[in-house]
């Protein structure tokens, strides 16, 4: 799995998952908010499933491109 997620998407994503999360012990109780660990573990690891889907990247473009194997 290849990141696809900048380090502004992945501290909103963690922070939308703890705010869903924290609906299922704080707020209305509901087992829905335990859908909040998608999210939660999506920023955590950098990879979002829905953008692959999509062929959505918002990580930065390498600057300088890659030397190629073999040379």
């Amino acid at each position: 799995m290849e990141r696809n997620q900048s380090t502004r998407d992945r501290v909103l994503h963690g922070v939308a998952g703890i705010a869903m999360l924290s609906m299922a012990f704080i707020g209305p109780r509901s087992l829905w908010a335990m859908l909040g660990v998608i999210p939660l573990l999506s920023g955590l690891i950098g990879f979002d499933p829905i953008y692959r889907l999509f062929k959505i990247s918002t990580r930065a473009k390498p600057r300088w491109p890659r030397k190629e194997e073999g040379r």
